[in-house]
């Protein structure tokens, strides 16, 4: 199954707040190869193990996919052995489900405080006990996602991957920085080429990948079997497509046109009210409009009138404005 996952070895991260159903299957829908479009896998948004444990209404609501995103790997998160163990078998047995991923690289401070995401990197003898129950629960792949370490002065990311490995994950994603340096400065990909060389089964690369000269680069030097592309994604849901064809072809397709963009903003706005109604859906794409026009003529007044929208309708006006650039 494993070897299943990395045909087609770009990975669009999971992202709270930003990669939500509506994102999962616009990405999926702008990859242009059939067969990659097929077989990528998407990953969820991060989803509390204690949430499914009491049953939380929102939490639950995560969980709900669709056919157009899947194959899917549903991330969760947690602290407890036990309690994350359930969840996992509590997924699994929704059946939408490809993977099992778990969260150890969140550096959200309301996530590390209660000793989940990147607070693991600190206790690596728990995480290895959360992924052992965890994949013992289930018999979806189980993968993790981690961090270099908690700061610059505890670099452990070998340790953890290490034990990892032991507990019987099948893959592990990790993020080339330390949680105390959340997105700023630059990922080190020498220290995730360490964690290649020291564990047998697949890494994914991730970090400051944002064109096709970083993902030769990240390659190159990681010798990583995948590579995973978060923030470059906001607003640029073509650069999956974009760098899975220049994987398997060699071909730069170039970035769409402003009307390109135009089109596809107004396609993500119909499917996030589609998902979410249109309250909701227009307060959330106000941020994913925000990263659609950057870099475009007039792109402050543009975000300005994005963030005054109350509806749908007040939302296309505006896209429409894009258009005549």
């Amino acid at each position: 199954m494993t070897t299943e996952i990395f045909k087609t070895p770009i990975f669009l991260a999971p992202m709270a707040g930003v990669t939500d159903t509506a994102f999962r299957i616009l990405v999926r829908e702008l990859i242009s190869d059939d067969y990659a479009r097929k077989n990528l896998l998407m990953f969820s948004e991060m989803v509390s193990a204690a949430g499914v444990h009491y049953r939380n209404e929102k939490t639950l609501a995560m969980l709900e996919t669709v056919a157009e995103e899947r194959p899917i790997a549903i991330q969760i998160f947690g602290s407890d052995p036990t309690i994350c163990a359930e969840a996992a078998t509590y997924v699994e047995n929704l059946g939408s489900a490809a993977v099992i991923d778990f969260n150890a690289g969140c550096p959200a401070p309301k996530i590390v405080k209660n000793g989940e995401g990147s607070a693991l990197m600190k206790n690596p003898a728990l995480l290895e006990k959360i992924l052992s129950a965890v994949k013992k629960s289930v018999k979806l792949p189980v993968s993790v996602k981690i961090r270099l370490g908690y700061d610059a002065q505890n670099i452990n990311a070998v340790e953890v991957a290490k034990r990892a490995e032991n507990a019987g994950v099948d893959f592990i994603t990790i993020h080339g920085r330390t949680r105390e340096q959340f997105y700023s400065g630059a990922a080190n990909w020498e220290e995730i080429a360490k964690v290649k060389a020291a564990i047998k089964i697949p890494v994914i690369a991730n970090g400051d990948v944002h064109d096709f000269d970083s993902l030769d680069k990240i390659f190159s030097v990681t010798k990583a079997n995948g590579v995973m592309i978060g923030r470059a994604a906001q607003g640029n849901p073509w650069i999956i497509n974009r760098l899975l064809k220049y994987f398997t072809t060699g071909e730069k397709l170039s970035p769409p046109t402003v009307d390109e963009r135009a089109k596809i903003m107004r396609r993500h706005l119909e499917k996030i009210i589609f998902y979410k109604g249109e309250r909701v859906g227009v307060r959330e794409m106000r941020a994913h409009a925000a990263w659609y026009t950057k870099g475009l003529q007039g792109g402050a007044e543009l975000r300005n009138l994005f963030n005054r929208a109350e509806s749908a309708e007040d939302f296309l006006e505006v896209i429409n404005r894009i258009e005549r650039l």
